[in-house]
């Protein structure tokens, strides 16, 4: 029998050498589709002739193509099916002096657009009709929003990242929280302001905030406390971050999948910060006397809170030791009126966040100063009556006092407002960088950060907004900012993951944004995102379908920009791929509406058309200039 073994074991070999193969057994080499444009050789584009011109290119290029399953998708365009790997072939396919480009017939997925009724637009009735904006791809009109759609096309998050939520606890009935919450922990000692009956325990849960008269005079709260409706402030901020998404319900969250550990911290009007900065260590990991350990520790804190003044020394010895664990923390600058930035957000490595209006500048109520490392969306209403316009929307409970069942803020019941949610933006935001790159440093994440924002927009001509100055003793309402008094820019949580994964992320311009039959339309990639220290490398434009209104580009397919001239109205899907200067690459395509040609006889925008445009111009300066709706909150140690 051993023989019979080794005898069979020889003819394997034999028959392994014979075939030229090193292992036993080798995989095949995978299928692959690639696309190629032949260059002009004056005597036609047959499919029999091409198909010939295709075959002997691959045979000297020493590509296998397999015969037959070539598909004619523009002039002396093909798509080929070939086998092995795709971009080493196409790199050989367009070296050949007889091809125009080759490149790897990519798969192209849909932009990741969550299904969440209230992202695209408002709560019905009570709106807002822009939806969850802050979470958009920014325009004309939504200029501080974060891009959220950009950062999603490279990760929604991952369950092993944790966000810490410092606050007033959460309401864990929320149907758009469910699944998404890790038990967490109640640090409140002092059972007056705790409204649970108790003091330090298990339970996280939010009893409701609210201070009644009652409160103010039997001295429960401090005599500077105001009577006030219960907040759901910790319920709000843990939405904003990691709310239950694509699920064809309520909102979407920056942290699809990441999770949320709530750490309750603020009760009645305020908390104390000898509780904050036990629950800090202990919400890294760190242990705590007299508290179990947890089992979940996170790798981002977010603290919508604070207090006036600077960092003093135990918040400094909180942020050191949670930072050394390599824990991120990110705390709102405060909403006093444009005052200096409190604690902790003005403590040393902390990524403290001031907040925007929609239009770029810094809402009225934000605080600002130097100790802002990034600014993002903190919701304005621009009008003074009727419904809220570009509130942040999240999740929340309707009860006045005690809980009465889950529902989402809006613009008319309560508009979410503060700078208290534009610091879970960042800190979610954090968190999708942490999934890409699970081995940032809080040092690493906070430079990441800031050189990928988006700079502040510049001031349009004849603006009545002032510049932002230093904080000093007078009130700051809405302002331009500067890197001096608002942080390093504008969040863009795009480039941020994009500068994490260290990739590419292509990205399509069209000029005229609505173009018509007879006119140039331009493409410009020169808005792709590559990891500082990269450059582009490389560009190639590609005519996906031509609608028969276009058969192929009119400028270069091989530089940042080119054109097309459509000759009817239809559509056109065109698709760009970049290579940076490391050899990454990315795809994107975008289909283009080209409405038919304009019958007007206008010419120099003093027509109908031209006047609704000014009017329309007029009106968006109008509207940017408008105040905000500020909601200062006035505590010792408060939600924001």
């Amino acid at each position: 029998m051993k023989m019979i073994r080794r005898l069979l074991a020889s003819v394997l070999v034999a028959v392994v050498a014979a075939a030229g193969g090193g292992a036993a057994f080798a995989a095949p080499q995978q299928e692959s589709g690639l696309i190629v444009k032949l260059r002009s050789d004056g005597n036609g584009d047959a499919p029999d002739r091409a198909q010939a011109r295709l075959e002997r290119l691959a045979s000297r290029q020493g590509v296998q193509m397999m015969r037959g399953l070539s598909r004619v998708i523009g002039e002396r365009v093909h798509v080929v099916q070939a086998r092995g790997d795709a971009a080493a072939m196409a790199k050989r396919l367009a070296a050949d002096p007889d091809v125009v480009y080759a490149v790897p017939d990519r798969r192209v997925r849909v932009t990741a657009v969550p299904n969440d009724p209230l992202f695209p637009a408002g709560n019905g009735a009570n709106g807002p009709a822009a939806g969850q904006w802050y979470l958009k791809t920014p325009d004309a009109t939504l200029v501080s929003a974060i891009d959220a759609q950009a950062a999603w096309d490279i990760t929604q998050g991952s369950e092993s990242v944790v966000v810490a939520v410092l606050d007033t606890g959460v309401r864990r009935n929320h149907p758009d929280l469910a699944g998404k919450l890790l038990p967490g922990y109640d640090f409140i000692t002092k059972v007056a302001i705790a409204n649970d009956g108790n003091g330090r325990d298990s339970d996280p849960s939010d009893p409701g905030d609210w201070v009644s008269q009652a409160d103010i005079t039997n001295g429960t709260v401090d005599a500077d406390c105001e009577l006030s409706d219960s907040s759901w402030h910790g319920t709000q901020v843990s939405g904003i971050i990691g709310a239950l998404t694509n699920n064809g319900a309520g909102i979407a969250s920056v942290g699809w999948n990441v999770r949320v550990l709530p750490v309750r911290v603020i009760g009645k009007c305020s908390g104390f910060q000898s509780d904050i900065v036990a629950a800090m260590r202990w919400a890294a990991g760190i242990a705590v006397a007299g508290v179990p350990a947890n089992p979940n520790p996170a790798k981002v804190l977010n603290l919508s809170l604070g207090s006036d003044g600077a960092c003093d020394a135990a918040y400094a010895d909180a942020v050191a030791a949670v930072r050394a664990v390599g824990v991120v923390v990110v705390a709102s600058a405060g909403n006093g009126s444009g005052h200096a930035v409190g604690s902790p957000a003005n403590c040393a490595g902390v990524i403290g966040v001031g907040g925007l209006r929609h239009a770029g500048t810094k809402v009225g109520y934000s605080d600002l100063g130097p100790e802002v490392s990034i600014s993002a969306p903190a919701g304005n209403c621009v009008n003074d009556s009727g419904e809220c316009l570009y509130p942040i929307m999240t999740t929340t409970d309707v009860g006045t006092t005690a809980p009465a069942g889950a529902t989402y803020t809006d613009g008319f019941n309560n508009p979410t407002l503060g700078t208290s949610f534009s610091s879970p933006l960042v800190a979610a935001t954090a968190a999708l960088m942490l999934s890409v790159r699970p081995t940032l440093t809080p040092d690493e994440l906070r430079s990441l950060l800031m050189t990928s924002a988006r700079a502040f927009p510049t001031p349009a001509a004849g603006s009545t907004v002032p510049q932002c100055r230093a904080p000093d003793t007078t009130a700051q309402d809405e302002c331009n900012c500067t890197t001096a008094t608002c942080g390093a820019g504008m969040l863009d949580a795009g480039a941020a993951v994009l500068h994490a994964a260290g990739g590419v992320l292509a990205r399509i311009a069209v000029t005229p944004a609505s173009p018509r039959a007879g006119t140039i339309i331009t493409l410009d990639a020169g808005g792709t995102m590559v990891t500082d220290g990269r450059t582009i490398a490389t560009v190639q434009w590609s005519l996906v379908d031509g609608g028969g209104i276009v058969t192929g580009f009119s400028g270069a397919v091989d530089t940042i920009t080119t054109t097309l001239s459509p000759t009817a109205a239809g559509s056109i899907t065109v698709s760009v791929t970049v290579t940076d200067s490391v050899g990454n690459s990315a795809t994107t395509q975008q289909t283009i509406t080209v409405a038919a040609a304009s019958t007007s006889s206008g010419g120099g925008g003093g027509g109908a058309l031209g006047l609704g445009w000014l009017a329309a111009l007029a009106l968006a300066t109008l509207a940017a200039a408008a105040a905000s709706r500020p909601r200062p909150l006035k505590r010792r140690i408060d939600p924001r």
